[in-house]
């Protein structure tokens, strides 16, 4: 097991080296000076999200929202960025938000893409992501089943058995509850969601997401509140950090810009999967007109996950960090779980409400991105044994030592991203043009046929 975690590190430094942190971040650049800084649309689309639609499809708007902030706020937004913190040193928590800000012109278009190019099954129901966009938009039919292969792979690491283990250890930590009963219980919860297929999944988070979003954001703001004196120095010091490593200082001064980049790089991807290609898969479930309504409501999702959430919580880390010495920093489960119980009797309390919430409604989200890039690869008799796999395996999960899975997260996040993020640059002329014909020109109430006739 040794042997494989350290094959897998050694796969994830040139995976995660330069080439990809120039695709990803070059790719969201990119879009963002294409589109015209989509950015700037990001409090409509929020307000466009609330908005009831009529329109074909299977899922509300906000349903498909839901479920896809209920898949990406998850132990990134928590674990993940302790985990950037631990390995980048403070600077990671600018690199993350950085991907979050510009990863928002790529959500917008990975969401404009899933409506374009979706279509329906045979039971009626929306199949889309990038897959479809691969296949029907570049004839390449090849690089879709490759993008469906790793989806599937990756939501059985990033979306099941990570978010499993991470509550179960929790668990256990606060409570001592057993790992086998938190298996149980876990795997029976998923099991009487999951089984509803996508309506059930979109009620469920629906009312999750709203709920664990405002709690745990509420928490943070108390802890920052009574640490509010170190907040003006945990900001120098994240930014100081993120290009001059050195002035951490600590147990930090081995970092580098490099290691601070590739970490909050990666988590900034493991928590938005903005670039990743996951969340479109849900997008081209939505009732929505024409393909750039859902796909401001897609970008909203980046915005909430890692520029309000993600941010806080490093700022959260990093000004316990700086009050409270004695944390040991070295580790991102540690430095968490340290951070939030300085705030007596309810910093536990938050954290683990928190990240119970975050990590049960990733299982559920990712759930659905799996079963659909199966069914892509398999069709539908594939869903009734995905789902049963997929319990088991939060079951697993729960009981595991999952240190190696999240070494396999990542590269299955490097292999995710690399066919959609060449799926959106080659396609960017089409992103263009149906950007123009219902944003710039004022179309966006239009649907597909209205504006076609």
């Amino acid at each position: 097991m040794n042997q494989i975690n350290d094959l897998f590190t050694l796969i994830n430094q040139y995976l995660w080296g330069w080439p990809m942190i120039i695709l990803l971040l070059g790719t969201h650049i990119f879009l963002t000076i294409l589109l015209k800084f989509p950015q700037r649309k990001i409090f409509k689309a929020i307000r466009l999200s609330f908005k009831k639609d009529d329109s074909e499809g299977d899922v509300s708007q906000f349903g498909a929202l839901a479920t896809a902030l209920a898949a990406t706020i998850g132990t990134g937004n928590i674990v993940g960025v302790a985990t950037a913190i631990s390995l980048g040193g403070p600077g990671a928590v600018l690199w993350c938000w950085l991907t979050g800000v510009f990863g928002i012109a790529t959500k917008y278009s990975e969401g404009l893409l899933a409506v374009k190019y979706r279509y329906k099954t045979s039971d009626g129901t929306m199949l889309g992501g990038p897959m479809c966009a691969l296949e029907k938009g570049l004839n390449m039919k090849w690089l879709g089943i490759l993008f469906a292969i790793f989806t599937v792979l990756a939501s059985f690491g990033i979306g099941c058995t990570v978010q499993a283990n991470s509550i179960a250890m929790l668990m256990k930590d606060s409570f001592n509850f057993p790992l086998l009963i938190t298996g149980i219980v876990l795997s029976i919860l998923t099991a009487a969601v999951i089984f509803f297929g996508v309506k059930g999944i979109a009620k469920i988070c629906q009312m999750l997401v709203p709920f664990m979003a405002i709690f745990y954001i509420l928490g943070c703001l108390i802890i920052l509140i009574v640490n509010s004196s170190y907040v003006g120095d945990a900001l120098v010091l994240i930014f100081k950090s993120a290009f001059n490593p050195a002035a951490a200082g600590g147990g930090f001064v081995g970092a580098s810009i490099m290691m601070a980049a590739r970490y909050g790089i990666a988590r900034g991807l493991f928590s938005n999967e903005s670039g990743m290609g996951s969340a479109p898969i849900i997008a081209a479930a939505a009732k929505t007109r024409n393909p750039v309504r859902q796909a401001l409501v897609s970008s909203t999702g980046t915005f909430w996950d890692t520029v309000v959430v993600c941010a806080i919580t490093g700022i959260v880390l990093v000004t316990s960090i700086i009050a409270y010495p004695d944390i040991d920093y070295a580790n991102g489960s540690t430095l968490t779980s340290a951070a939030f119980a300085k705030l007596p009797y309810v910093g536990t309390f938050i954290l683990v409400v928190g990240l119970f919430t975050f990590a049960f409604s990733t299982i559920l989200g990712w759930s659905y991105y799996g079963e659909r890039a199966l069914e892509y690869l398999g069709g539908k008799k594939t869903i009734p044994y995905y789902r049963v796999f997929w319990v088991i395996a939060v079951f697993i999960g729960s009981i595991i030592n999952v240190s190696l899975i999240w070494q396999i997260a990542d590269t299955m996040n490097a292999l995710m991203a690399i066919p959609n993020l060449i799926s959106l640059i080659l396609l960017s002329g089409v992103i263009y043009r149906e950007t123009k014909k219902y944003l710039w020109n004022g179309n966006l109430d239009a649907s597909i046929q209205e504006f076609n006739k």
